[in-house]
């Protein structure tokens, strides 16, 4: 049989980060995937007596290793698959270079309104719009080229800097009930890693080839976030046996 293609790759979660098993699981499709390998391997133990090839080999330990690239970031695989923390409907989010001028009177002050009606969480710097250089923040009684922010967005700028254009970048959250979500980080300990059930389809020309593996962990993400291209996440996990010694299963229909 021939295949082409990168096929489609699923994931079922099956125990959380704390080895607690996961009731009713939300299946993961990894979307517009770009390719997937899975490598099969073993070490092997080799007899030699004084000559220079062995007289015997034996099997040792086998190791399933796969990687796939998916250009669709799906939050489920990061808290699901990878980190065992749930994920959380909100948004959080950095306002990068909101353009704004320094009123021409007292008290020369800006009032940051987050979208979405969210909430001011961080300044994350001020830049001089005609210049661009950065305005230096300081605690109070801003001088010419400096800035400072209370706790609730209020920037107040130099007087001698008056109808300054700027460019502010600002931290925020906002509560939202569908759509946007986030995956809060955690220090687990070692060893604690949640596990998933992974399947992989592929068909072409009438034939197909299906793996499945019945339990398996991340091993990493990464999000290469490029200048002129599109973001395409590599994932890595690796198969294990399950409870009852099972690997999992490759069918072809040759």
């Amino acid at each position: 049989m021939l295949l082409f293609g990168s096929g489609i790759l699923f994931a079922v979660p099956t125990a959380d980060a704390t080895g607690a098993a996961v009731t009713n699981p939300t299946p993961v499709q990894f979307g517009t995937l770009q390719d997937c390998s899975l490598d099969i391997s073993f070490e092997t133990k080799q007899l030699y007596g004084a000559y220079q090839f062995p007289i015997s080999a034996g099997r040792g330990k086998g190791k399933i290793e796969g990687k796939a690239k998916n250009a669709h970031i799906n939050a489920g695989i990061l808290s699901d698959l990878l980190l065992g923390n749930p994920n959380s409907a909100g948004i959080k989010d950095i306002y990068p270079n909101f353009a704004a001028a320094v009123p021409s009177s007292t008290p020369w002050q800006i009032t940051i309104a987050p979208p979405s009606s969210g909430t001011f969480v961080q300044d994350m710097g001020v830049l001089d719009a005609t210049t661009g250089l950065a305005m230096k923040r300081v605690a109070s009684g801003p001088t010419t080229g400096q800035y400072s922010v209370s706790a609730g967005g209020v920037y107040t700028f130099a007087t001698a800097d008056a109808n300054k254009a700027v460019l502010i970048s600002y931290e925020y959250s906002a509560t939202s009930t569908a759509g946007p979500k986030y995956v809060t980080l955690t220090n687990q300990l070692m060893g604690y890693a949640p596990t998933f059930k992974a399947g992989l389809d592929l068909s072409f020309g009438g034939k197909n080839a299906t793996v499945v593996l019945t339990q398996c962990i991340s091993t990493k993400i990464s999000l290469p976030f490029k200048n002129d291209d599109y973001a395409v996440p590599d994932f890595g996990f690796t198969a294990m046996a399950d409870a009852a010694g099972n690997i999992g299963y490759i069918a072809l229909s040759e």
